[in-house]
């Protein structure tokens, strides 16, 4: 599995502590940046690892900014991108099995860097679990499809 990476400048610490214990992990990963604390835009890092996720470069991605709500509202204007701003484990773990989630989405303001970590962990060892879940993860899909035309 390869996942992708990126923040922008508020959330480039938390980034940083994600890619190193993803390495320690034994995951494989990518770092679409930002790699410095100059100010740059969270869209422009939502877009970058949500079309990574999409066209199938990324199994799955993390975006990181101050609260990770702005880079997720980016990523999820991305067709087929399904990304979840978690705050807990239980978040973590709900965002996989039942809304097969594809990007995680943190907040470097909001979580501290143990937390983060636990919720990496969470988010990465579910898996979703169709069913009764699949028919409303395919209506996301269907309002989706409604509105790119």
């Amino acid at each position: 599995m390869l996942i992708g990476l990126g923040s922008d400048h508020g959330g480039l610490r938390l980034k940083e502590e994600i890619a190193k214990y993803l390495k320690e992990k034994g995951y494989d990963y990518r770092d679409y940046g930002t790699c410095d604390c100059g100010s740059v835009d969270y869209p422009d890092y939502g877009l970058i690892v949500a079309e990574a996720v999409k066209n199938g470069e990324c199994d799955k991605g993390i975006i990181i900014c101050g609260t990770g709500l702005g880079i997720s509202l980016a990523a999820n204007k991305v067709p087929g991108i399904r990304a979840a701003v978690c705050t807990d484990t239980y978040m973590a773990r709900m965002s996989r099995e039942h809304n097969d989630a594809n990007i995680l989405a943190l907040g470097e303001r909001v979580t501290g860097p143990g937390l983060a970590l636990e919720i990496v962990q969470a988010w990465l060892d579910s898996e979703f679990l169709g069913g009764r879940h699949k028919v409303r993860v395919d209506k996301i899909c269907a309002i989706e499809k409604k509105y790119s035309k």
